[in-house]
């Protein structure tokens, strides 16, 4: 074999071949782990320079116990609204994860499923999963404790010692709902969706903190959650109404959209009938007319530092149990 101009591929054995050596010590030069000599693995390393040898991943990671795979465990019940957030969050993975001279291995998840997570943690096809939804019961982090595989969290977790990526809801909301307070509202709905999920729990919060700050009474009546279904958002939307109140607060973009669509449809104007606007902002709103107010996130940002905060963790750096990433508040017409 002609090394001085290599076309091909050139593997462990060619390089021990070539050497004189066992594939053992070259793997050991590679990785850097295990006994040999500092002359003889000077000698490997300056032949694989020299002749471009890049290790496969199986070989790399069996000589470095790695298997360079990080799992993105996202929602298998992602409808068509929610699925951008969730593709945007993996954008910002991949941007690190490529970085990194890793891949990324996709499960999807369910709130009663997580077999798929379940085999490809057991079989040891990853080195570090990201959990891109968090549940009041949740089940796959316990899980993920259990298995010992590093992981963190997009989302927040009442579980111990668990790595949580987040944005502030509980700040962004409890800011919104204070400033439209100060601008004249004092009668909100809420519209929201399944409680179970930790994300509209917090929402939730910040909105109760948001009028607590401005001395403004909840009415009970008038949140309304689990509205998973445009019938249970219209139904909503309806008896709002009916209890005269001054703004709607929508706990997310696809619930916004579902309200501006029966306000339309009932032909009440925004914002001279009702003020409307979203706890979570996306590109769903960004032509309705009036133009809403709501609150702007970075799903890639979360995605990028999710990923950071992993190899982190992998590495045995030391991490933040808990961050919080900031948000924007986007005044518009909606609520004038």
């Amino acid at each position: 074999m002609n090394y001085d101009n290599v076309q091909e591929k050139i593997t462990i054995a060619d390089v021990a071949e070539a050497l004189g050596i066992s594939k053992t010590t070259v793997s050991r030069a590679i990785s850097g782990k295990g006994r040999i000599g500092e002359e003889t693995r000077k000698r490997v390393l300056e032949y694989i320079e020299e002749n471009n040898y890049r290790p496969s991943p199986t070989a790399k990671g069996l000589a470095e116990s790695k298997t360079y795979n990080i799992c993105w465990a996202m929602p298998g019940d992602s409808n068509v609204t929610s699925l951008p957030f969730f593709q945007r969050c993996m954008v910002g993975i991949n941007d690190v994860v490529v970085s990194k001279d890793y891949d990324i291995l996709i499960s999807m998840i369910y709130e009663d499923n997580n077999a798929q997570l379940k085999r490809i943690v057991n079989n040891q096809k990853v080195d570090g999963v990201i959990l891109g939804r968090t549940l009041v019961n949740d089940v796959n982090a316990r899980f993920l404790k259990e298995s010992g595989v590093p992981f963190v969290v997009i989302g927040s977790t009442s579980e111990k010692n668990v790595i949580q990526i987040d944005n502030d809801h509980v700040k962004a909301c409890r800011e919104l709902t204070s400033i439209l307070v100060m601008k004249g509202t004092k009668k909100f709905a809420l519209i929201g969706g399944n409680p179970e999920h930790v994300v509209n729990r917090t929402r939730l919060e910040g909105f109760k903190e948001g009028l607590e700050s401005q001395n403004v009474k909840m009415d009970e009546d008038n949140i309304f959650m689990n509205c998973e279904k445009e019938s249970d958002v219209e139904r909503a939307v309806e008896q709002a109404l009916c209890n005269n109140v001054d703004c709607i607060l929508c706990m997310d973009d696809l619930i916004c959209y579902e309200t501006i669509g029966k306000l339309h449809k009932d032909e009440i104007t925004i914002p001279d009938s009702i003020k409307i606007a979203s706890f979570y902002n996306s590109q769903m709103l960004e032509n309705v007319q009036p133009a809403i107010t709501a609150l702007q996130y970075d799903p890639r940002e979360l995605g990028s530092v999710a990923a950071k905060t992993l190899f982190d963790y992998i590495e045995g750096n030391e991490v933040k149990e808990k961050v919080l990433l900031s948000y924007e508040v986007l005044l518009k017409n909606s609520t004038q």
